[in-house]
């Protein structure tokens, strides 16, 4: 009794959340809609308003903010891993009791019930957790239920993402009919363009550990997903047997550069000697997709401006590529291998890809004919999909920057004396820079004792946070932590840093 009135209103919760089941198919409204419409000719109403504010809020800012909360094993994350639970489920029967505008059957709804069945599990894996049951077939099934948490937690955001571009969608009867292909496509390759740019995001300010440790440059990975989406969009643009029409030579011979250049790519991502080695195809397979992507020819005015707008942003992301591998890199791997010390120039590619990948979402036949009707011009149109683009890159620094402070907190604290670089433009001469007894230096400073120990366990880290969440209770299983980065436990409770903030408080 104990162990459950620490758990606070979650048993309460899951009870609740276990009716959204058999409601799931209770909505009702589809006999408003007109027959062979996707949509009846109703506005949505403040209800409907409400439901997406509320979703978009819990599973687009809540959920992955209490994902890195877990990750870093703090105190906060269970807190808001409850509220957004709440919110969702309130915000999930306002979905079903609005008035107004109504849907014929669509894919949103029939997703939402994977979504919030996801959630469910989500839930019952975390209460488990927490009541701490280490005694006998507990302890054995104790660390596949770990394994299960971190997968379904980490899917979560991914699959948010897919029900928001659905329930987008289908709020505007969009991708139904001859425009499904079309559809998928742009919504598909955006949705990898963004993905690519958080990928790149991750790697260049938490990721350069788990980098080294695999023994392959950035490129290799890059190049090999090039070469197997070559291969699918070589073979899946063309109808074969049928005639070709429209874009499909040129989506199709996209696709053989794709893979004949991801295959170079991999080549060329290792020394002679077989040590990882920087290059640039990838970069340049991105400035050849931009190319071809801004000469792609378009029905309305419109679309073609928002095209090459969209390839001229890809085209910059690969040009902006080159010059960070070629000349602020020279070819190394990163600045600094904890990501503290990036420099500014390299935050553009990455950027670059979360607006391209805006802009190519943003560019549907339909959507077009909408903005062609409405009389918006594509300047103001291309703004607010930077716009979006902005926001969404401010998201992702942010929960790096709290994952980064956890895992490195000697890179979080502010340097004891002002470095050269710091002092200004106004400051006499130069100073030369202390050296330790080792004599390794760090940005013209002396290195400290926390910061040399941090470099000389790079090579046997591994950035276990952002890969598994695999975590183990160090106490029940008698294994030692890793004196460097993130710890392996099994949840936030059994944590050293909850631990020290339970102390303080109390």
């Amino acid at each position: 009794m104990a162990t459950l009135s620490r758990l606070g209103p979650w048993p309460g919760s899951l009870a609740a959340l276990a009716l959204l089941v058999p409601s799931v198919l209770a909505h009702e409204g589809h006999e408003n809609v007109p027959e062979g419409a996707a949509v009846s000719d109703d506005p949505i109403d403040s209800t409907l308003w409400i439901h997406m504010v509320l979703m978009g809020f819990a599973f687009g800012v809540i959920f992955p903010l209490g994902m890195v909360l877990g990750i870093v094993r703090s105190r906060w994350h269970v807190p808001l891993q409850i509220v957004g639970s709440i919110i969702a489920v309130v915000a999930y029967f306002l979905g079903h009791a609005h008035k107004g505008r109504q849907f014929s059957k669509n894919v949103h709804a029939s997703f939402a019930t994977s979504l919030m069945l996801m959630m469910v599990v989500q839930i019952a894996l975390g209460v488990y957790l927490k009541l701490h049951l280490l005694k006998g077939i507990h302890g054995r099934i104790r660390r596949f239920i770990v394994v299960a948490h971190g997968v379904v937690g980490k899917a979560m955001p991914v699959a948010s993402w897919v029900q928001m571009l659905f329930g987008g969608i289908t709020a505007m009867g969009f991708c139904r009919d001859d425009h499904l292909g079309q559809c998928l496509a742009h919504f598909i390759m955006g949705s990898a363009f963004i993905a690519y740019g958080i990928l790149l995001t991750i790697l260049l300010l938490v990721g350069q550990f788990w980098l080294r440790r695999t023994g392959r440059s950035q490129e290799f990975f890059d190049s090999l997903i090039i070469a197997a989406w070559g291969c699918v969009n070589t073979f899946t643009e063309h109808r074969w047997g049928g005639p070709w029409v429209h874009n499909d030579l040129q989506h199709t011979t996209m696709g053989i550069v794709w893979w004949c250049a991801g295959l170079l790519g991999i080549w060329l991502s290792r020394k002679r000697n077989g040590r990882p080695k920087r290059n640039l195809i990838p970069a340049l397979v991105i400035l050849l997709t931009g190319y071809a992507m801004s000469a792609h020819p378009q029905n309305l005015m419109i679309s073609t401006m928002i095209h090459s707008i969209f390839g001229y942003t890809l085209m910059a992301a690969g040009i902006t590529r080159i010059i960070e591998i070629s000349f602020v890199l020279k070819d190394k791997g990163s600045v600094s291998t904890d990501g503290s010390d990036t420099n500014s120039f390299q935050y553009l590619p990455p950027f670059l890809l979360y607006a391209s990948g805006f802009l190519f979402m943003g560019a549907t036949e339909e959507q077009m004919q909408l903005l062609n009707d409405a009389g918006i011009t594509h300047v103001s149109y291309v703004l607010i999909l930077y716009s979006i683009a902005f926001v969404l890159f401010l998201f992702v620094n942010v929960l790096l920057h709290i994952y980064a402070v956890h895992a490195w907190p000697e890179s979080a604290k502010a340097p004891s004396r002002p470095s050269t670089e710091d002092a200004g433009e106004g400051s006499s001469g130069y100073r030369p820079p202390r050296s330790q007894p080792n004599g390794h230096l760090t940005n013209g400073h002396a290195r400290s004792a926390s910061e040399a120990r941090h470099l000389h366990d790079a090579e046997e880290f591994e950035l276990q946070g952002l890969i598994s969440d695999e975590e183990e209770d160090a106490k029940a299983l008698g294994e030692d932590s890793h004196p460097m980065g993130p710890r392996k436990v099994e949840d936030e409770e059994n944590s050293p840093l909850v631990a020290k903030e339970t102390t303080t408080h109390q």
